[in-house]
Order: structure tokens, then C-alpha cells, then sequence
């Protein structure tokens, strides 16, 4: 069995072999304890295809390194481009359609249309952005966003770089959609309260396992990891009776990719049933696939909040630079 991740800079995604699917994705998926290493192996059981999966850093990279080979396609999927970063994967005309088999009967319909409806891009995973709160710390738990500016919250929350961490660009978004055009106004009243604004997500949980702050921007199915393997209760995600935003995450065939039919066969494989059971303990997101069912842990310590918010990933994108001018100043 061939197993093989690369950095994006590697000259070894010159490879055009025929049985190898190459895969372009950002780095976490392909840590350690990500599925990368699980899925390249059943998928090769599966299919009997090799897999090159290229680690290109941090999600908004995978997408920036494919519009710059666009001309020059080195890649088969693209994977990791969720429902804040579709609109501009669409607009550079990176994809061309393909629907897998069985998508339409095992991917809630909602999930598929939050990355549209032309079949550019297919969910794979999902989860609702929050604030995960250390349950031994000084501060109370916030109610709600407004909180956050609260003087007691000084220094005591992390968040990522919009400009690269999707959970980071999904706290934003998430602020848009409270807040509406006063996004601004929360922004520099927030400022005061961010400890560190770290480049990936990777960095900001590590610093927050640490105990450097109180407060992360993460996912509501984060803590099910600790629940899983440490019996550790100690982190919880807040659920704000205002709502929160939804991330997901597809992956979609490139224009002019040299394995087209490994693609597609990969495809088909990311929703199946073999391949979405791997996700909820590597991943630690939803499957898209209905009938994958949960562990545990996701039952005691991943809350699925009431309402969902609804944002305009165009609105999210103009708000990037607005946000970062307002906390560097």
C-alpha cells in the first residue's frame, strides 16, 4: 500500500500516474491524528488507487495554490474548500462538475446547497463554529458575543487569521451575522479582549490546551475529543441563543486534472459509508452521511445549537481587511 504526503512546494506533484489520485488539502487533515492517513489507506483497499495527499498549510492556501496552477494543474481534488471560500474556488473557475453516486440520496440537500447547486463542490464534513470554554478558569462562561467585550475578558480569547484559518474567517462571519453592518462597532470593542489572532487553528487550540487563555474560536464537536480520549470534561462548547454559523466543508474536481477518473472514484469514496466513518474521531466534525452513526462523545459534549445563522460569503470577504485593520490599530 503507497502512502504519500508532500508539501505543495514538492517537485513530486509533477507525478501523473494514472492509478495515483493527488489531492490538495490544508495541513491538518493530514497531521497525525487527521483522517488523511486512514482514508489514503481504505480508499486503496477500496479502489485500488494510490493516493498523494499534499499538505498546502492552512485552508485558504489549498485554494490560493490551485488558482495560481490553474494554468498549469498539478493537482486531481481539492479538498477543504468550505461555504465562506466556495463563492471565490467558483469565481476562479478552478472546478468543473461532478456529482458522486449517492450523493443526492446520502448528503442532506441543505449541506449540498450551502456550496451550491452546481455540483463544482460535494460536502464532506460539518460543525457549527463557538467559543470552547476552559470550565477551570477564572471567568465566568459568556452568554453571548456582546460578553466578550465585557473588562473581565481582557486578553482571555483566541482567535486565527481570517486571512488563512477558516475557523478563524467562520468567527467573523459569525460576527456579521449578529452583528449586520455593526460588525465594525463589535470589532474594535472586541479588540481589548484577544489575547492572540494566531495563523492556524492548530496553534490557537494548542495555546488554549496550555492554559494561556480561557477562551478559543472552535467548533462544537472540538470537546468531543477530550470526552472520547481523556474522559476530560473540563472544555465545553458555549451555545448562544443568538445563533451560530455553520461551516462546510466540500471537495470538488479540478479543471484539467490529469487523473479524472481516479478523481471521480475518490469522490465517490469520500461520502461513502467506510470513508465517513473515519471522520468523527480524526476529523472531529460531522459526517455528511446519513447513515454514519455518532460515537458517544458527540452525544455528552458536541451541542447542536437551535439556530443557525445564515451569512453572505461575499459580505464575510469585504469584512477581512476591515477586521484586521481595526484590531492592528
Amino acid at each position: 500500500m503507497a502512502l504519500s504526503f508532500s508539501s505543495c512546494n514538492s517537485k513530486k506533484n509533477d507525478v501523473k500516474q494514472t492509478k495515483n489520485v493527488i489531492v490538495y488539502t490544508y495541513d491538518s487533515f493530514a497531521a497525525d491524528w487527521g483522517p488523511g492517513e486512514a482514508l489514503t489507506k481504505a480508499f486503496k483497499e477500496e479502489t485500488g488507487y494510490k493516493q498523494t495527499i499534499v499538505k498546502c498549510g492552512e485552508p485558504v492556501q489549498p485554494l490560493n495554490r490551485a488558482i495560481l496552477e490553474k494554468d498549469n494543474v498539478r493537482a486531481d481534488v481539492i479538498l477543504g474548500i468550505d461555504n465562506n471560500l466556495a463563492p471565490q474556488a467558483r469565481a476562479a473557475g478552478i472546478l468543473v462538475p461532478y456529482l458522486p453516486k449517492d450523493a443526492e440520496s446520502i448528503v442532506d440537500q441543505s449541506l449540498r446547497a450551502e456550496l451550491g447547486d452546481d455540483n463544482l463542490l460535494t460536502p464532506f464534513d460539518y460543525s457549527h463554529f463557538a467559543l470552547i470554554y476552559d470550565t477551570e478558569s477564572s471567568v465566568p462562561a459568556p452568554k453571548c458575543l456582546e460578553d466578550l467585550t465585557k473588562p473581565e475578558y481582557a486578553k482571555k480569547l483566541i482567535l486565527m487569521d481570517p486571512r488563512m484559518s477558516s475557523p478563524g474567517l467562520g468567527f467573523l462571519a459569525w460576527t456579521v451575522g449578529v452583528f449586520g453592518d455593526s460588525y465594525k462597532d463589535f470589532w474594535k470593542k472586541l479588540s481589548p479582549s484577544v489575547m492572540t489572532m494566531t495563523s492556524g487553528w492548530s496553534e490557537g487550540w494548542g495555546m488554549f490546551l496550555n492554559g494561556e487563555a480561557p477562551l478559543v474560536i472552535s467548533y462544537t464537536t472540538s470537546p468531543a475529543y477530550n470526552v472520547e480520549y481523556d474522559k476530560n470534561y473540563r472544555y465545553q462548547a458555549l451555545v448562544f441563543d443568538q445563533g451560530h454559523v455553520q461551516q462546510v466543508e466540500g471537495y470538488g474536481l479540478l479543471a484539467g486534472a490529469h487523473n479524472p477518473e481516479g478523481a471521480k472514484a475518490f469522490m465517490d469514496f469520500m461520502i461513502s459509508t467506510k470513508a465517513q466513518e473515519i471522520l468523527p474521531l480524526t476529523q472531529w466534525m460531522y459526517p455528511v452521511n446519513k447513515n454514519v452513526a455518532l460515537p458517544q462523545s458527540y452525544k455528552d459534549a458536541a451541542p447542536v445549537p437551535a439556530k443557525t445563522l445564515t451569512v453572505d460569503a461575499d459580505v464575510v470577504k469585504a469584512a477581512v481587511d476591515v477586521v484586521i485593520d481595526t484590531l492592528v490599530r
